[in-house]
C-alpha cells in the first residue's frame, strides 16, 4: 500500500492546510484508536488501551492536542498527557508505564507554522509499515463513537519531565562526572527547554541555557541545532568550554568546541564510535546515511570498523541497525542513535555519549577529530510547489553525469526529495570546495527550471 500521509518522520505540514487541521487530526485519533482496540494486548484483563501525548512548544500544540484527544476517546482508548516533552522523552515513558502507544505532536526542526504527528510502539519505536497502512485505510471510514460507558478517559502524567531527566542521567557512567566543565546548552525554544539544563546541571557542569523561552512562535527561530551561529557566540560570549544545540523536539544534536568551531552529526558520531572502539563497547559496525560524509567512511575503514549506509532519516537508520544487530548510527543532521541506551534518536542522550568520550579520554572535541578532515559538502533545497519526478528529467541526469565525471570517483552527487518538506535536496561532496559550489549550484538551477516546466 501506498502512503498517502506519513512520510519518513510521521504526518507533517503547514498547520491549518490538510493534513494538519483539526478534523483530519481527530478522525487520525480516532483510526489510531480503532487499530489499537483491535489488537490483542496480551495480559491487560480487560483494560482499554492507553497512549501517551506529548508535544513540542508551537502554539498549535493545544489544537492538535485537544483533536488527538477527542478522536482516542472516541474509540475507546484512555490517554495521558505529558505536556511539552522531547520526543525521545515520549518513547521512554511509554516503555517505562507500559503503555501500549505514543503519540507526540512537533515538527521537529521546523518554525511555528508548520507541525506533524508521530506514532511510536508499545516498544518505544516508529510505528511499522503495517500500522500506518491500517491507520492511513481507517481513515476512510466513518467516526463511530463508542457508547458513553466505553469512552476513554484523559489524566495528566505526573513527573514526566523528573521521570526522563533521571533516566538520561543513568545513561552518563557513574564514575564520572561533568564538574570542571562550563557548558552553554541551546534548547532552541522548544521540547528540552526545562530538561536539557537540568541533565547536565545534575551531573555536575555549570551550565549557561539559551533558548528556554518558548512563546509557542519562537521554536527553532534562529536558534538551536538548524541556527547553530546563535551557540557559536554564546560560547565565545561565556568562555564556555562547548556548547550542546538541540533542535525542537529534542532528538537532534550539534556541538560546538571553546573556539565556537561547530561539530555536525558526523563528526560527533566519529568521537562516539572511536571511543567505542578503544573500550571495546563497540558491538558491530556503524549505520550512515547517504549523506554521511565520506571522510568518515574512509576513516571507519582504516580502523576496520564496519560502515553501512542507509536511506535518510533516523528511522531507515533504525531499520538498518536493528537488521545487523548494530548499536550505533546517525546522520550528519545530528540524529544520533545509541540503541543500547535509548529504542530512538536522542539529543540529550547523544550529547552524553560523546560527553563520556571527552571526560573518559581527557580529550576535546578537536583533538578527537585529529587527523579526520571532513569533505567539503555544499547541500541546495530546493522548493517544489508539486511532486516532480526529477529522475526523468534527461537535462539533469546529463548535469549529473558531468559533475560525477568531473569529481573523478573523490566525491559524490546525491539528489533526493525531502520526506518532510515540499523540497529537493542536492548534495555535492568532493575533495575539491571549488567544484563541489560549482556543480551544487548548476544542478541546483537545473531542478528550478526543470520543476517549473513539469
Amino acid at each position: 500500500m501506498t502512503k498517502k500521509y506519513f512520510g519518513t518522520d510521521g504526518i507533517r505540514g503547514r498547520v491549518g492546510k490538510e493534513p494538519i487541521t483539526p478534523e483530519f487530526i481527530m478522525h487520525l485519533g480516532y483510526s489510531a484508536g480503532k487499530v489499537l482496540t483491535a489488537m490483542d494486548w496480551h495480559l491487560m484483563e480487560g483494560k482499554r488501551p492507553t497512549v501517551l501525548i506529548g508535544k513540542d512548544t508551537r502554539v498549535s500544540g493545544y489544537l492538535l492536542e485537544s483533536a488527538l484527544e477527542a478522536g482516542l476517546c472516541a474509540a475507546g482508548v484512555d490517554v495521558f498527557l505529558s505536556g511539552p516533552m522531547p520526543t525521545p522523552a515520549i518513547a521512554y515513558l511509554i516503555r517505562a508505564l507500559r503503555l501500549q502507544a505514543g503519540i507526540v505532536i512537533s515538527a521537529s526542526h521546523n518554525l511555528f507554522e508548520d507541525n506533524g504527528i508521530k506514532f511510536f510502539s508499545a516498544q518505544g519505536s516508529k510505528l511499522p509499515d503495517e500500522m500506518e497502512n491500517k491507520i492511513e485505510a481507517g481513515l476512510n471510514t466513518l467516526i463511530e463513537t463508542m457508547p458513553s460507558e466505553k469512552l476513554g478517559k484523559v489524566q495528566r502524567l505526573k513527573d514526566a519531565s523528573g521521570r526522563y531527566i533521571e533516566f538520561c542521567k543513568s545513561t552518563f557512567p557513574y564514575h564520572l562526572d561533568l564538574r570542571g566543565l562550563k557548558i552553554v546548552v541551546d534548547c532552541a525554544n522548544g521540547a528540552t527547554y526545562h530538561i536539557a539544563g537540568h541533565v547536565m546541571h545534575e551531573l555536575g557542569a555549570d551550565v549557561v541555557t539559551i533558548g528556554v523561552q518558548p512563546n509557542g512562535l519562537n521554536i527553532n527561530l534562529e536558534c538551536g541545532a538548524t541556527h547553530c551561529s546563535t551557540l557559536q557566540k554564546a560560547v565565545l560570549q561565556h568562555h564556555a568550554d562547548l556548547g550542546i544545540a538541540l533542535d525542537g523536539d529534542g532528538d537532534r544534536i550539534m556541538m560546538v568546541d571553546k573556539q565556537g568551531r561547530l561539530y555536525d552529526g558526523d563528526q560527533l558520531l566519529y568521537i562516539i564510535a572511536k571511543h567505542r572502539k578503544q573500550r571495546r563497547l563497540l558491538r558491530g559496525g556503524v549505520v550512515g546515511t547517504l549523506m554521511t560524509n565520506l571522510a568518515i567512511e574512509n576513516r571507519f575503514k582504516k580502523m576496520n570498523i564496519p560502515f553501512l549506509r542507509a536511506k535518510v532519516g533516523d528511522r531507515h537508520v533504525l531499520e538498518l541497525l536493528h537488521e545487523k544487530k548494530w548499536y550505533l548510527g546517525g546522520e550528519n543532521s545530528g540524529h544520533i542513535v545509541c540503541k543500547d541506551k535509548h529504542t530512538t534518536g536522542d539529543g540529550i542522550i547523544s550529547a552524553l555519549q560523546v560527553l563520556y568520550a571527552l571526560r573518559d579520554t581527557q580529550k576535546t572535541l578537536a583533538q578527537s577529530m585529529r587527523g579526520v578532515s571532513l569533505y567539503p559538502q555544499r547541500l541546495i533545497n530546493v522548493k517544489i510547489s508539486k511532486p516532480f519526478d526529477f529522475s526523468t528529467n534527461e537535462a539533469i541526469k546529463t548535469m549529473q553525469e558531468a559533475a560525477e565525471a568531473d569529481l573523478n570517483s573523490k566525491g559524490r552527487v546525491l539528489i533526493r526529495a525531502s520526506g518532510t518538506e515540499p523540497l529537493i535536496r542536492i548534495m555535492i561532496e568532493g575533495e575539491s570546495k571549488h567544484k563541489v559550489n560549482h556543480w551544487a549550484e548548476r544542478i541546483a538551477e537545473a531542478m528550478r527550471i526543470a520543476a517549473n516546466h513539469s
